[in-house]
C-alpha cells in the first residue's frame, strides 16, 4: 500500500505546486498591471520564468523544514498525514481563489498537516512531531509577524521615495517607477520561487523519508525540477480573480507606491529564504505591503471593508485547512 500512497502524495504535491503558482502569481503581477508598468500577458510570462528560476536556485529551506521543522511518523501513517494535509490545503486554496481572496498557501499547508496529524493521534496513531521551539520561532512566528513588518516598511518606504524624487516632474517619477516595477515584478517572482517552490520539495522529501526511499539529507534533482516546472506552469495560467482584488478592490495605488510595495515584499522574501531560512508567505507580505504603501497618502485610499474580509480569510486559513486535513485523514484511515 505504501507505494500507492507515495505516488498519491507526489501527485497531490504536484497539484499543490500548480495551484500555488496559479493562486499566487497575482502577488507578482497585481501592482505592475494596475499601474500599467507591464501588460497582463508579459507580466504573467515574466512571473512564470522567474518562479521556475527561483525554485531551481536553492533547496536549503526545504532541507531545513524536513530536518528541523516537521517530523512525520514513518510508513503509511506519515504518508496519509501528508496526503490529507495536501488535500485540505488545496481545497482551501481553490475556495479562496474562487472567492477572489488572497490567502497563504503556507499557512494552509501547515494547518492541513497539523489537522491531519491531530486526527492520526485521535485514532491512536502517531502525530506530527518536532522541536516545538524551532517550529514556533522559525515557522509560526515569522508567518504571523511578516504582515506587520511588511506594512510598516512599505509605509516608511513611501516617505523615503517621495523625498528622493521630490525635485522630479510627476511624468518622470511615474515613468521611472514603472520601469522599477517591471524589474521588481521579476525579482518578486524569483523570491516566490525560492520560498514557495521549496514547500513542495519539502513535502515530497518528507514523503520519501516516510516511505524509506530517502534519508532526507539531500534533495533529489527530479524533486526540484518537478516542483519548479509545476509552479511555473501554474503561474502561466494566472489567478486573475485575486489579481483584481489586490489591484483594484483593496487600495488606490500609483506607480511610486506600487514600486515601494514590490520593493519591500521582494526584499523580505529574499532575506527570509536565503539569509534567515524562514518561510514567509508571499501573499501576506505583498498584500500587507500594498496596504502599507497605499495608506501613506493624504486621502483615504484603503477600502476597509475589503481589507477586513481578507483579514478574516487569513485568520480562517490555518483553522479551516486543519479541519479539512483532519476530515480527509479520517476518510483515508481505513486504507492506512
Amino acid at each position: 500500500m505504501e507505494p500507492v500512497l507515495l505516488a498519491a502524495v507526489i501527485g497531490c504535491a504536484g497539484g499543490f505546486a500548480f495551484l500555488n503558482g496559479f493562486h499566487d502569481v497575482s502577488n507578482s503581477v497585481a501592482t505592475a498591471v494596475r499601474t500599467r508598468a507591464l501588460t497582463p500577458t508579459v507580466s504573467v510570462f515574466l512571473a512564470a520564468v522567474f518562479n521556475l528560476t527561483g525554485a531551481l536556485l536553492s533547496t536549503s529551506l526545504a532541507l531545513f523544514l524536513t530536518d528541523a521543522g516537521l517530523r512525520l511518523p514513518p510508513g503509511s501513517t506519515g504518508l496519509g498525514i501528508l496526503l490529507a494535509g495536501l488535500l485540505g490545503a488545496g481545497s482551501w486554496g481553490l475556495f479562496t481563489w474562487y472567492r477572489g481572496k488572497p490567502s497563504s498557501s503556507t499557512h494552509a499547508l501547515i494547518g492541513g498537516l497539523i489537522g491531519a496529524g491531530g486526527a492520526s493521534g485521535l485514532l491512536g496513531g502517531d502525530n506530527v512531531a518536532g522541536s516545538e521551539r524551532v517550529f514556533f520561532l522559525q515557522i509560526v512566528l515569522p508567518l504571523l509577524l511578516s504582515p506587520l513588518v511588511a506594512y510598516l516598511l512599505a509605509y516608511l518606504t513611501v516617505f523615503a521615495a517621495t523625498w528622493l524624487l521630490r525635485h522630479n516632474s510627476p511624468r518622470k517619477v511615474n515613468q521611472g517607477n514603472r520601469m522599477a516595477q517591471s524589474v521588481l515584478a521579476g525579482a518578486f517572482a524569483l523570491g516566490h520561487g525560492l520560498q514557495d517552490g521549496q514547500r513542495t520539495m519539502a513535502v515530497i522529501l518528507l514523503a520519501l523519508v516516510a516511505a524509506g526511499a530517502s534519508t532526507g539529507t539531500s534533495m533529489p534533482l527530479w524533486v526540484q525540477l518537478f516542483a519548479a516546472v509545476l509552479l511555473a506552469c501554474g503561474s502561466l495560467f494566472g489567478g486573475w480573480r485575486i489579481t483584481h482584488t489586490l489591484a483594484n478592490r483593496l487600495v488606490r495605488i500609483d506607480p511610486l507606491r506600487g514600486m515601494s510595495a514590490q520593493g519591500v515584499s521582494t526584499a523580505m522574501l529574499f532575506v527570509g529564504a536565503i539569509s534567515l531560512q524562514v518561510p514567509l508567505s508571499s501573499t501576506h507580505t505583498m498584500t500587507s505591503a500594498i496596504v502599507g504603501a497605499g495608506a501613506n497618502q493624504r486621502f483615504s485610499s484603503v477600502h476597509g471593508t475589503e481589507l477586513l474580509k481578507i483579514f478574516a480569510v487569513w485568520l480562517a486559513t490555518a483553522v479551516v485547512a486543519a479541519v479539512l486535513g483532519a476530515v480527509f485523514f479520517l476518510a483515508l484511515s481505513p486504507l492506512l
